[in-house]
């Protein structure tokens, strides 16, 4: 049965009123119990959130599914983090990689195609991946917490993901990024240093820059183009 016909309207915003209560465990276990253990994973990007959600998923579902999108640009700090998550957790993890290289992408479109049309890029490099990576699910975990941003301020815990055709589930939605670093802290999380730099948010090398206090937690990616997400969640 696909999950949309499992849920009749209105019936994933009660389960998400349920949940929010609950907490993201048991929103992780609701996800793994529901649409099937292997019919949801994680989507990480090795930043603050996802790594909790990681830690969490390993507890809740362990061999679980997660994957990542490497678009070739990411920080080494972030490749860095990718390998002490595989050292560290009974997850499995797959790799979801752009179909041209970064060299064809030149060739078609020109050189740093992210300095001139970031849309493109992303799609070509993240938005085209995630439609690969999620064939097949029922089901995707995101990192989204509704304080990060104005395009967040509505997500819920459990919604519809109409673009995708599945169940997304947000189980950090409505933490505090206070909340997300005493999770951290309490549980020895492994995580990206370069947050330790300034980086509340981290994307690709050149569309990433740090924030100065008071500003925006995503206000470091896309510096000079009115773009604040990559185009995955919408």
């Amino acid at each position: 049965m696909a999950a949309e016909e499992q849920f009749p309207p209105g019936e994933l915003a009660a389960v998400a009123q349920r949940l929010e209560a609950a907490g993201p465990e048991a929103t992780l276990r609701w996800a793994a119990e529901t649409l099937g253990p292997d019919r949801v994973a994680v989507a990480c990007s090795f930043g603050a959130e996802d790594m909790v959600l990681v830690d969490l998923w390993s507890r809740v579902n362990p061999g679980g599914q997660v994957f990542y999108l490497d678009t070739g640009l990411l920080f080494p700090e972030t490749y860095g983090t990718r390998d002490r998550l595989l050292a560290r957790y009974p997850v499995t993890v797959t790799r979801y990689a752009p179909r041209i290289s970064l060299e064809e992408q030149a060739e078609e479109y020109g050189d740093e195609l992210w300095n001139r049309d970031p849309d493109r890029c992303c799609g070509l490099r993240k938005v085209e991946p995630l439609a690969r990576a999620l064939r097949g699910l029922r089901g995707w975990v995101t990192g989204i917490r509704r304080e990060q941003a104005p395009t967040r301020a509505s997500a819920q815990v459990v919604e519809w993901d109409h673009r995708h055709g599945l169940v997304k589930v947000n189980p950090l939605a409505a933490w505090t990024w206070d909340q997300v670093w005493a999770y951290i802290r309490e549980h020895g999380v492994p995580y990206n240093p370069l947050h330790d730099r300034g980086y509340p948010s981290i994307g690709c090398r050149p569309c990433t820059r740090p924030v100065t206090p008071g500003e925006d937690l995503r206000a470091g990616r896309w510096p000079g183009f009115a773009k604040t997400e990559c185009g995955l969640h919408r």
